[in-house]
């Protein structure tokens, strides 16, 4: 057996400290680091170097569904909170759709100009 494979007693010792600790894991818990993530997820994808728009679409639909459910179980700071970070992703999605539907026109534009001058 190589060195770097656990024995069988690791790995039963391992697997059984997992289980412990997802005994303890509180489904609220997880809900709320996925809330965190997926709004950080949500607004990295709209900053221009890394824009995605349906990526943060998808980002602001999950939360509008996941935080309602999670509220039942937060402080009703922390649901506040939620609340303020769907409000400020949604407008953060309307500038950069603005944004990049500003940068397109230009471009339409400039390809429009250009037949234009071929034709003349």
């Amino acid at each position: 057996m190589a060195e770097s494979e656990p024995r069988p007693s690791e790995e039963r010792e391992l697997l059984a400290e997992l289980e412990e600790q997802f005994r303890r894991l509180k489904v609220a818990d997880v809900l709320t680091q996925t809330v965190l993530t997926v709004s950080q997820l949500g607004f990295l994808r709209m900053a221009p170097e890394s824009r995605q728009l349906d990526e943060a679409r998808l980002a602001i639909d999950a939360l509008r569904a996941l935080v309602p459910v999670l509220k039942q179980a937060l402080p009703e700071e922390g649901a506040r909170d939620f609340d303020s970070v769907i409000a400020n992703l949604q407008l953060a999605y309307a500038r950069a759709a603005a944004a990049e539907a500003g940068s397109e026109r230009p471009r339409a534009q400039e390809s429009a100009t250009s037949g234009e001058d071929d034709a003349g």
